[in-house]
């Protein structure tokens, strides 16, 4: 049902002021910070279309989110890849190698996908520090991050936070994502909007200011799914420890799991694939070797998915 008194009309290029003012409690931040955006996929595009230049120098990292290397490559960028060591932590000797002269902005996800992992004080000092020197720019992809005001972007210069209610809310049909910026970062993103999407949707953003009223009860609600679906994904790996490896999670709704088979990532999730569940093979993400496993669904549906990986990890058809 349509909420009262609402218009199906074009929508404010930055989003309803409400919802604006919900996004920057969040973060405890000024509203002007905020722009909303068609998912946080397009938050992220208009920062790469704002922010760079043909030539300029990006790094990323992986196993990560495809787009931090594609979108600017695109655009005529040289994107530099760092690897990230086996236990997922950032080589910053790599990255001082490759950040050299003409860099221009470095993408950061934490907690990161598929990893799970939190990027840690000392790594993230290293990264904003040779952002500095360079003048360079920082995307922060929060995604993942329940607590926006322990966001990086808060009191930084040529920081920027990009979330959305896709994955903590596991809203993503609603495509309501944000950045949170330096007002000249975030108007200048508003004009190029006009090019993309305009404005979003009024009912959407009219859902998704709901939700945010009512923010508290959506984190708990996502913090028992994930407290007892993580319980249920450990008990299940330590059923099938000479296949799998559990590497913990740091606050997402999934985790990375070592497959330990022999057989690549791609073909086990094929298999898997067949019996009705989908897990993300690292292959995808730039990280053969290994799966990300959601386990933020209601315990009986993980339960029953759980069960179908464990029949093809025994042979079973």
């Amino acid at each position: 049902r349509m909420p009262d008194n609402l218009e199906l009309s074009y929508g404010m290029d930055r989003g309803t002021p409400q919802l604006i003012r919900l996004i920057a409690q969040r973060y405890r931040g000024e509203a002007d910070r905020i722009v909303v955006t068609h998912g946080a996929q397009e938050a992220l595009y208009l920062l790469y279309c704002t922010l760079l230049r043909p030539g300029d120098r990006v790094v990323a990292f992986q196993p990560g989110w495809v787009q931090a290397c594609e979108a600017p490559r695109r655009l005529g960028c040289q994107v530099q890849v760092v690897g990230l060591r086996d236990d997922f932590s950032i080589d910053l000797a790599a990255l001082s190698e490759v950040a050299s002269t003409g860099l221009r902005l470095i993408t950061v996800n934490s907690p990161g996908n598929p990893t799970g992992r939190r990027i840690r004080e000392h790594e993230l000092k290293a990264i904003l520090s040779l952002a500095q020197r360079s003048d360079a720019y920082v995307i922060a992809d929060e995604e993942y991050l329940l607590d926006l005001s322990r966001s990086i972007a808060i009191d930084r210069q040529r920081v920027v936070s990009v979330s959305s209610l896709s994955k903590m809310a596991g809203l993503p049909g609603l495509r309501i994502g944000w950045m949170y910026g330096e007002p000249d970062i975030v108007n200048r993103c508003t004009e190029y909007k006009h090019l993309t999407s305009i404005s979003n949707s009024v009912l959407c953003e009219s859902i998704a200011a709901g939700v945010l009223a009512d923010w508290p009860v959506w984190a708990r609600k996502y913090d028992e799914l994930t407290r007892t679906g993580l319980r249920q994904l450990e008990q299940f790996v330590l059923g099938h420890e000479t296949s799998l490896r559990l590497i913990p999670p740091e606050g997402t709704p999934f985790a990375w799991v070592h497959l330990k088979t022999g057989e690549s990532a791609l073909a086990f999730a094929r298999r898997v694939l067949q019996r009705g569940v989908l897990v993300m093979p690292g292959e995808t993400l730039g990280a053969p070797g290994g799966l990300r496993i959601t386990f933020a669904r209601e315990p009986d549906v993980l339960a029953e998915g759980l069960s179908r990986i464990g029949q093809v990890l025994r042979g079973r058809s």
